[in-house]
């Protein structure tokens, strides 16, 4: 899912680069996903009130999940510019509890499909759309992570000897 964004670059990625790119891509799923289950709904509306429910149920928590990402995509852009070594922690731990909400809301997205029979067509195509973000999310809150580490790594005060 990487390669298309990675491919446009000629020079070797930062750990940074590959986590902003990751989220990126995660948004972009989410996005679509919001959009078919935003379809879906609509369609439902109108003919299955328990179907609709499921999947209103299902689309705020991707529109949640989209905002978290979001807001991620903006912080990780305030480590970019404003990045000092002191104020790190508080972007880091911000890009993290909300890129692990995102996963939650991802993966909470499909538990009101279990008891109910939502048309098997447009159920699977959800289900495959929701298991690709939590993929992605999970992909890109790794590489955030490692990012993370390694910068703390290099930013430690070293004991003047």
């Amino acid at each position: 899912c990487l390669s298309y964004y990675v491919s446009n670059f000629t020079t070797t990625l930062s750990h940074q680069q590959l986590a902003q790119i990751a989220l990126k891509v995660s948004l972009e799923r989410a996005e679509s996903t919001q959009a078919y289950v935003t379809e879906v709904a609509k369609e439902l509306k109108q003919r299955k009130a328990k179907d609709y429910r499921a999947v209103k149920e299902c689309l705020d928590q991707i529109n949640d999940g989209v905002d978290q990402l979001t807001n991620c995509i903006k912080e990780t852009r305030m480590i970019k510019e404003n990045g000092t070594s002191s104020d790190f922690p508080w972007h880091a731990s911000n890009v993290q509890t909300w890129m692990s909400t995102a996963l939650t809301d991802a993966s909470m997205c499909m538990d009101g499909f279990s008891s109910r029979a939502i048309e098997g067509k447009k159920k699977a195509i959800i289900k495959a759309k929701v298991l690709n973000l939590e993929q992605a999310t999970s992909n890109a809150l790794a590489l955030f992570n490692r990012f993370a580490a390694r910068y703390r790594s290099s930013h430690v005060n070293k004991p003047k000897v």
